[in-house]
């Protein structure tokens, strides 16, 4: 028998795993599933957030942000024992200063237990641009179950596909119940995702699984202003509440400018549609902070009055949520001051959550 050398004997020994961590897989375009998360159908990329007729129309920050994947996901069932994902982005930065390469541009997936809740499975990493492929799960139990895929917060995809176990059954999520309206969200960075760690833990998301329903994320980083350009567009939904949570961007001035211009335009789209107005949230280190504080208290005097301005020409269902509570009062929710960790978007949603409650009763 012919000798071999080390370097032969560890190519010799490594080959069966090399066998293992590449499964014979099918592979299946996130499309033929059921993405959720989009409001509109004549878009230029499959996951964008605006329509293409948006394009020239709204300010081209906004235009830029809402090519962003943020609040998008695709639900499936499947009995495969080995999950896998391979995804295209669009944009080179995988990560910034206060949001991690997970949530910036990676995936983020969820299961159905067997007792029909929501739970964390994995994440797909994002190493390189634009074209990335990773193992979701390699030994799930066996059965039938439905999975969830939250798409990148702050990166664009242009493509996403799904591998499972070769034969594996597949098939889209199923509809949600008639008359479960979405929830739309019009917001700032907090909603858009900035400092979440991974794509299902910004509040949105979390009050999707909470409510079992579509959430549609419209929020853009740095630029969600109430603009009767965007305003328009978010007319054409039809969802069970519009959230207006703009303040973050806003002054004063903006405020008693365009904040009562948004809502008539959606009341006049929707003339019993609940709209929920947020305030803008407490700087947690405004204490501190007296540029801050100031920003916070004039913009929360200037929303309460256009409120009780809107209340006394009797919009109807028209509700408020106050900022108090939002981040809570330690100071331990936010990466910046204004931006959640996963502690302030938790603390964010069960806030909404009691808001909504009553809403959607």
């Amino acid at each position: 028998m012919s000798r071999i050398n080390r370097r032969q004997f560890s190519t010799l020994l490594a080959a069966p795993l090399l066998a293992q961590t590449a499964p014979d897989l099918d592979w299946h375009d996130a499309k033929k599933f059921t993405v959720e998360g989009l409001g509109f159908k004549d878009l230029k990329s499959p996951y964008d957030r605006l329509p293409l007729r948006a394009e020239g129309v709204v300010r081209q920050a906004v235009w830029d942000l809402s090519r962003d994947s943020s609040g998008v996901l695709v639900r499936f069932t499947s009995n495969t024992g080995i999950l896998h994902a391979r995804w295209t982005l669009t944009n080179k930065n995988l990560a910034a200063p206060t949001i991690t390469a997970v949530a910036s541009s990676g995936l983020d997936v969820y299961a159905k237990t067997d007792a029909g809740k929501w739970h964390w499975l994995s994440i797909g990493k994002p190493t390189k641009f634009p074209d990335n492929q990773d193992v979701l799960s390699s030994a799930l139990p066996p059965g039938q179950r439905e999975y969830a895929i939250y798409l990148p917060l702050r990166n664009g995809v242009s493509s996403l596909e799904i591998g499972v176990s070769k034969g594996a059954a597949i098939s889209p999520g199923a509809a949600r119940p008639a008359g479960k309206k979405p929830i739309a969200f019009y917001a700032t960075s907090i909603t858009h995702g900035i400092s979440a760690s991974r794509p299902g833990m910004t509040h949105p998301a979390i009050l999707g699984r909470v409510f079992d329903r579509e959430i549609i994320n419209l929020g853009f980083s740095g630029n969600g202003k109430m603009e009767p350009e965007v305003t328009k567009f978010l007319a054409e939904l039809d969802p069970a509440v519009f959230i207006l949570d703009c303040l973050p961007n806003m002054t004063a001035k903006d405020i008693h400018k365009d904040a009562a211009n948004c809502v008539k335009t959606l009341r006049a789209a929707h003339p019993t549609t609940p709209i929920l107005l947020v305030e803008d949230r407490n700087y947690d280190d405004n204490i501190f902070n007296k540029s801050r504080l100031e920003r916070n208290e004039t913009n929360h005097a200037a929303m309460r009055e256009v409120y009780a301005k809107m209340k006394a020409e009797k919009i109807p269902n028209l509700h408020y949520l106050k900022a108090d509570d939002l981040l809570g009062h330690d100071g331990e929710a936010t990466i910046d001051g204004s931006h959640p960790t996963d502690l302030g978007f938790m603390r964010q949603a069960k806030e909404f959550e009691k808001a909504l409650r009553k809403i959607l009763k």
